[in-house]
C-alpha cells in the first residue's frame, strides 16, 4: 500500500488532480479534464487522466461512484495518515 501511495503522490499531474478534487469533490472525468486544461494548462488526453485516476484509486486516494452513465471521483485523504503516523512530526529537536 505504501509503495502505491508514494508512487501516486510522486507525480505532479496526480497531485494537481488531488488539488482539483479538494476544491470540488465528486467530479467526472470530463469535468476534471476541463478544469486541468483551463486552470492548469495541462493538455493530457482523457485516457492519460483516466490512467492517473486509476493509479490514485489503487492507492486509495480516490473512490468512485457510478450514477447512470457517469462516474464520479471522490477524494479520500485517509491513506495519507499512514505517512504522518510513520514519521511523527511532534518530536523534539536533537541537542547538538
Amino acid at each position: 500500500m505504501d509503495d502505491d501511495l508514494f508512487k501516486a503522490i510522486g507525480d505532479p499531474t496526480r497531485r494537481t488532480i488531488l488539488d482539483e478534487l479538494t476544491e470540488k469533490d465528486g467530479q467526472t472525468l470530463f469535468e476534471l479534464c476541463g478544469r486541468l486544461t483551463m486552470k492548469h494548462g495541462l493538455s493530457s488526453s482523457r485516457q492519460a487522466i483516466s490512467q492517473h485516476l486509476a493509479m490514485l484509486e489503487q492507492a486509495g486516494l480516490v473512490h468512485t461512484r457510478r450514477q447512470g452513465r457517469y462516474k464520479f471521483h471522490h477524494l479520500d485523504t485517509s491513506p495519507l495518515r499512514s505517512i504522518a503516523e510513520r514519521w511523527p512530526i511532534d518530536r523534539e529537536e536533537p541537542n547538538p
